[in-house]
């Protein structure tokens, strides 16, 4: 296939300077003016030191800050909807994975189980309707892969909604997560934690702080995990991990972190439970009706096989240093190396009638459903970036500034290795409702395809906060990245999207796509801001954020009906935000109110006419979204957000499959919260509860299969007691009125993910 190479929109000279200028203002402008963003205790108060936990007072959800300097003013000031996931609230629910933490963020989580036979694997994020996976930071920095992170060191996660390409660069059009590594702290002292729980769940962590000079100190953390999954047989997560770092010049002006990280998964992924029996199901076989009244399948059942497998190493090694020239002027310096592998098998299914057979139809338990979709990925990521900050306080005439400019340098690189079974080999079909997860003998290797991605970037940026007297606040930001994305591959003749074979064999492997893309990627924001009093603001906000092809994965497709061909502009989005923010209680609490419209641009759609694909398709998504995070009083906590999406096809062809123009995967409302309090004794109670509106899965030819999923509600609870200064018991009970819900679908509707059951957890934790 002939090479393609794209040189799309060069960048403005215009553009080049007022950023470059930008950049230099924080070296060249007096100094005059001092800013919170800049004083280092507040930006170590940032790193909140876990292993202090003998505090007199209840848990605190709130935090007021967040770790990326790009983001000049605290949360109350700051005119987006962000939320802070601390460690208090992950650490009393238990939450072992990024996925669980974002539970407390009203309308994110994993509602899509995947297309057809391919099944969605590790964090898997919808936000607002759209894909958010490919935009997790960890430290400010892209995590790149599908898999499932650990919060074992992590000290809070922090989601911005709306339009991030300003702060991040290439991202999903309605957010991003940011992972925030914990550090050494001056102190000596640790913990650890021992759980047990339903589905034979075991996990081990550590977190030990050691200081070994005046400004120096050492932490480490470690986790091991193997667990079951309650309510699913056979599924597995079995890991270890850790994290060393080492920080130099603590409590100095100059701070230097070296943090380390290594991870291993070995699980046995989840490739989910046919839909027969849902509600909404019927026959996908019109001569076999009878199908369309089977009894629900058990949904603790296991259609996978031995053979299954998804083997995760994650390697991380990051340097962090922070110069404080004085309370006006801070720089910080980020380097990154990061590599993933991961390497699946899993299977999949597709409950079509071709693959449900019915010896009998009046009998269910004669019924078998085909192994038929052996799902593999082999796929390597790595990201090698540096990153430069410089934050500035100055005064010009009667406005006060908070700048923050930067930098940044970034070779990500993503190498993909087709995989399938040889020979005709395949596994022997499943009972429906007794399936036996026992065999295996399926012969496979490598078929000879592969496709390898570089992405280079080179970033300039800048921010600034303008104050106006003490009720007028302008927050403007500029970001350009210049990308060149090279990409090529192999394939195999006679496949979807591949050269015909002509003389050749089928399946033989020649050249596929090979592009070169040049382009500069321009996004902005601009928030204005009033403070009717000193502890609240109310604002206006847009943002934009743009995604190229290849961004969510760096791999290239010559399909015209992929996003990721890449002949094609950037996807756009844009968001206009009116909100107002509150400090409450003597400021132990935090209430937000915003109304949100985000629209999404050069979407992809199919001329009825003549049958090709353009880039006319716009979708809109908007609604309001609430939350209130703090202390009601020394002892009492309380994290809570709902929020409503109505999520659209504006232009283009309908995506759901009951031919309405709302987006799949997406409720139209959904609630969170969770509430703990102290008690005189020591002993904490806490619950919560979740909430999520019925979702519509995606437009396919499947015939029978749901066409949307219910409305849900969840409710958990946990308890802690103190058996002395040393020790405390804590029990979490999951799913208290086990609630059976679908909590993911995939496209076809032939799968869903059900949600665990009721479910405990007891955890030792130790302090010493």
């Amino acid at each position: 296939m002939a090479g393609i190479t794209s040189r799309k929109h060069p960048t403005p000279p215009s553009l080049t300077r007022s950023v470059a200028a930008a950049s230099l203002l924080a070296l060249a402008l007096p100094v005059h003016a001092g800013t919170d963003a800049a004083d280092p205790q507040v930006r170590d108060a940032r790193r909140l030191p876990s292993v202090e936990v003998n505090a007199t007072r209840g848990a605190d959800y709130r935090a007021d800050v967040v770790d990326t300097p790009k983001f000049t003013q605290p949360l109350l000031d700051t005119p987006q909807t962000v939320s802070v996931i601390t460690r208090d609230l992950i650490d009393q629910q238990a939450a072992t994975t990024l996925t669980e933490a974002l539970r407390n963020s009203p309308g994110v989580g994993t509602f899509y189980a995947g297309e057809n036979g391919s099944t969605t694997t590790g964090d898997g994020i919808y936000m607002r309707g759209f894909d958010t996976s490919g935009s997790i930071f960890v430290d400010g920095v892209r995590d790149l892969g599908s898999i499932s992170r650990d919060l074992f060191n992590i000290e809070q996660v922090e989601v911005t909604k709306g339009p991030d390409g300003t702060v991040y660069g290439r991202t999903a059009p309605t957010g991003a997560v940011n992972l925030v590594s914990r550090q050494p702290v001056l102190a000596d002292g640790g913990s650890a934690s021992v759980s047990y729980g339903s589905g034979q769940q075991r996990r081990v962590t550590a977190d030990l702080n050691h200081r070994l000079a005046p400004h120096a100190a050492f932490r480490l953390d470690v986790v091991g995990q193997d667990s079951g999954v309650p309510g699913r047989d056979r599924v597995q997560h079995r890991r270890w991990g850790v994290a060393p770092s080492l920080a130099f010049g603590l409590g100095t002006p100059t701070r230097v972190y070296l943090d380390a990280l290594h991870v291993r998964q070995n699980d046995v992924p989840d490739g989910g439970v046919p839909t027969v029996g849902l509600p909404g199901y019927g026959s996908p076989d019109p001569a076999r009706p009878q199908i369309g009244d089977a009894p629900r399948v058990d949904s603790e059942n296991f259609y996978g096989t031995a053979q299954d497998h998804d083997h995760v190493v994650a390697d991380m090694l990051t340097l962090i240093v922070q110069h404080d020239f004085d309370l006006d002027l801070a720089m910080r310096n980020t380097t990154r190396w990061g590599r993933t592998h991961q390497d699946y098998l899993l299977t999949s299914f597709v409950a079509n009638a071709a693959n449900l057979v019915t010896p009998d139809p009046d009998d269910p338990a004669t019924w078998t459903l085909a192994r038929s979709t052996p799902n593999f990925k082999r796929q390597s990521n790595r990201i090698l970036t540096n990153q430069t900050n410089l934050s500035a306080g100055f005064v010009t005439g009667r406005v006060i500034h908070d700048l923050s400019a930067g930098v940044e340098l970034t070779e990500e690189k993503a190498t993909s290795v087709g995989v399938a079974a040889l020979d005709g080999s395949a596994w022997p079909a499943a009972g429906l409702y007794h399936p036996d997860p026992r065999v295996g003998g399926l012969v496979y290797g490598e078929s000879g395809a592969w496709g390898r991605g570089t992405t280079d970037t080179a970033t300039a940026y800048a921010f600034d906060t303008l104050k106006f007297g003490e009720r007028w606040q302008v927050t403007a930001g500029l970001r350009l990245d210049r990308y060149t994305t090279r990409f090529t591959s192999m394939v195999l003749c006679g496949t979807r999207n591949a050269p015909a074979c002509g003389t050749l064999p089928a399946g033989t492997p020649v050249p596929g796509l090979a592009a070169r893309i040049v382009d500069t990627l321009p996004n902005g924001k601009l928030g204005v801001l009033y403070k009717p009093a000193p502890n609240g603001s109310v604002y206006a906000n847009y943002a934009t954020s743009q995604e190229p092809p290849g961004g969510n994965t760096l791999l290239l497709s010559s399909s015209a009906s992929s996003a990721d061909n890449p002949a094609l502009d950037p996807q756009k989005a844009g968001t206009m935000e009116l909100g107002t923010k509150w400090d409450l209680l003597d400021q132990r609490l935090l209430f937000t109110a915003a109304l949100y419209r985000t629209e999404v641009r050069n979407e992809l759609a199919q001329d009825p006419v003549d049958l090709q694909y353009y880039q006319t398709g716009r979708k809109r998504v908007q609604g309001i979204e609430v939350s209130a995070v703090g202390r009601l009083t020394e002892n009492w906590a309380v994290s809570a957000g709902y929020t409503t999406l109505e999520a659209r096809v504006i232009s283009g062809k309908a995506v759901s499959n009951d031919g309405s123009r709302d987006l799949a995967y997406t409720p139209r409302n959904a609630f969170t919260a969770w509430t703990s309090y102290r008690l005189p004794s020591g002993l904490t109670i806490a619950g919560g509860a979740r909430h999520a509106g019925a979702m519509k899965r995606g437009t396919d030819g499947a015939v029978g299969t749901p066409a949307a999923t219910g409305a849900y509600w969840v409710f958990d609870a946990m308890a802690s007691y103190p058996v002395d200064r040393h020790v405390d018991l804590q029990l979490n009970l999951y799913n208290l009125l086990d609630r059976r819900y679908v909590a993911a679908i995939n496209k076809s509707g032939y799968r869903y993910m059900p949600g665990i059951p009721r479910a405990a957890m007891l955890t030792a934790n130790v302090r010493f």
